[in-house]
């Protein structure tokens, strides 16, 4: 609570210059208020409201005048000592910054109000003084007139000290106002407040006009200047003034309502943490006080719901309070199954501490959620080292078997990346279930129960042994959409632990090697030129001359067959 009350204290404005401002707020609205309610006195019996027939002006004006600035020397040092024992537990609060008690409460609240008594008092008495002095001294009807500016200078003085205190003690009044509502006394409240202002800026001006015009037929000698110029102040001053405390006045009312304004913004943008500071007493503060309240409701029920989220999942959250009522029993839904279990928990839990333990099955459960929550699935429930997965309720999805196919191909990679030290095995199958609240009145779930949980418990068994460490039926593989199932192969056929039909099986296809384009030549790139190589002459010339050779002696065998009765040519002799 202690924090919730430092808080209290206005936007911008620290405990210091509070303190500061509660402690010399009295002395300068009291001054302040007291000069200004002096000045319409003065202005009143000098220039407004004519003086009756007297036999000696100059003397009643001086001890009018003695009586008028003495006064205030008397009375000054008396409003000074009753409220600075007034303000004591004001300050003791400010300076302290601690939960207000009872006293602390009402002296701060019930300030400017006891204030303005204290300072309408002095002033009362200090009227009915001057009054019965000029009876007893000069004329009734002199009596009369200074009675009644000593009034309207104590209804102008009574009305800025209530509405300058009230403004200057806001952020004093939203410490105690952030502790507790108070309920056991009744405060000025909005129409107060304009009433006050009216009367300042409205009712003092036009009841001098009236006794001015009551003057001027009880003294029908007044001059028609003297008296035009006193219509003409008393409506500039109902003019300026007027204007000035309705400023004042709707400005105490519209800062609130805009502070109100302002937090009801931040909450239509999401942000539940706004939170207006408590500084009126009054209607305007009762409205700032409920919409903090109907903000931590707001905060509450979205605590609670994030946190029946996190238990239960989003989906069944928020099937939960769309419904409203929840009755026991559930409906036939067609869904896909994944589990993932863990392989070696017992000897995990032997070889290592709790915390460890404890540290790595949250590691693996956070990539299980994530996984499975990318693929539109959540979670129904974790089972000491193992973790259950639906797909298709309560949320329908357009491809469920795709969406447990793909986190179970997604979950095998990344828990080899990021939990290494963990082996699990998953299973994934598909087909009818009743999903629904399990359990009784007082305590229920909603789960889902059916052959193809049993199916995928038994296949993440198998699959622990398998080299993927995932495996699906045949029935989810052929459920699946064709961007998912040709991810998978089928495989044999075997007939799982407590189960009587046997269950094809499917595997995730191995990685397929990545193809690499042969680099296309560059376009500007020159093509390279053929070399021609000259042929080798030699041997051909070689060749030739044994060809011709041969040409030659066929020849020549030829004509010796042909012509073989002719001379026959001797050769010719040499020498030897």
């Amino acid at each position: 609570m202690s924090r919730t009350v430092a808080r209290g204290l206005l936007p911008g404005v620290p405990r210091t210059r509070l303190e500061m401002r509660v402690r010399w707020v009295l002395a300068v609205v009291v001054v302040v208020a007291n000069i200004v309610g002096g000045l319409v006195v003065l202005l009143f019996a000098t220039f407004v409201v004519p003086d009756p027939p007297l036999r000696d002006p100059e003397h009643v004006h001086l001890v009018n005048a003695i009586a008028f600035f003495g006064y205030p020397v008397v009375a000054g040092p008396v409003a000074l000592l009753a409220g600075l024992w007034l303000w004591r537990p004001v300050v003791s609060l400010v300076r302290g910054g601690h939960m207000p008690d009872q006293a602390e409460g009402r002296a701060v609240l019930l300030g400017p109000l006891r204030l303005t008594f204290l300072v309408g008092a002095l002033w009362g008495v200090g009227a009915a003084g001057w009054a019965a002095l000029d009876v007893v001294l000069f004329t009734g009807r002199l009596a009369v007139k200074t009675g009644l500016t000593c009034l309207l200078g104590a209804a102008t003085t009574c009305t800025i000290v209530y509405l300058l205190s009230e403004r200057l003690l806001r952020p004093a009044a939203a410490l105690v106002l952030a502790a507790e509502r108070p309920r056991r006394f009744r405060l000025p409240g909005v129409t107060t407040r304009v009433m006050l202002a009216w009367a300042l800026g409205t009712a003092i001006p036009v009841f001098g006009l009236i006794c001015v015009a009551v003057a001027a037929l009880a003294a029908p000698d007044i001059d028609v200047t003297q008296l035009a110029i006193t219509i003409l102040g008393l409506g500039g001053v109902a003019i300026a003034v007027g204007m000035y405390v309705t400023y004042m006045a709707t400005r105490a009312i519209a800062d609130p309502i805009k502070s109100v304004r302002t937090g009801m913004a931040q909450v239509e943008r999401g942000d539940l943490g706004a939170e207006v500071a408590v500084y009126d007493a009054s209607e305007v503060g009762q409205l700032q006080a409920g919409f903090n309240h109907m903000v931590a409701g707001l905060r509450e029920n979205e605590r609670l719901r994030d946190l029946f989220g996190r238990h239960v999942g989003e989906e069944v959250a928020g099937l939960a309070l769309e419904r409203g009522d929840i009755e026991l029993g559930g409906e036939t839904r067609e869904v896909a199954v994944l589990f993932v279990d863990l392989t070696g928990s017992t000897r995990l839990a032997d070889t290592r501490g709790p915390d460890e333990v404890v540290g790595l099955l949250n590691r693996f459960f956070g990539v299980v959620v994530a996984v499975v929550a990318r693929h539109g699935g959540w979670i129904n429930k974790f089972e000491g080292d193992a973790a259950l997965a639906i797909f298709g309720a309560p949320t329908e999805l357009e491809d469920s078997a795709g969406g447990a196919l793909g986190a179970a191909r997604e979950l095998a990679v990344r828990l080899r990346a990021e939990v290494p030290t963990l082996d699990a095995g998953i299973g994934v199958s598909a087909g009818p279930v009743v999903a629904g609240y399990i359990g009784a009145e007082q305590r229920f779930e909603y789960t889902v129960i059916g052959d193809p949980v049993n199916e995928a418990a038994r296949l993440s068994d198998l699959a622990k042994t398998s080299p993927g460490r995932v495996l699906a039926s045949g029935t989810v593989v052929e459920l699946a959409h064709l961007a998912e199932s040709d991810e998978w192969e089928f495989g044999r056929s075997v007939t799982l632990r407590g189960r009587s039909r046997p269950t094809r099986l499917g595997a995730p296809r191995p990685p397929r090697a990545p193809v690499v384009p042969e680099p296309a030549p560059a376009p500007d790139a020159e093509e390279p030129r053929r070399v021609r190589f000259p042929r080798p002459l030699r041997p051909f010339r070689r060749g030739g001359r044994v060809l011709l050779g041969a040409l030659v002696l066929a020849k020549a065998a030829k004509s010796a067959r042909s012509g073989g009765a002719g001379p026959r040519e001797e050769p010719p002799q040499g020498d030897a």
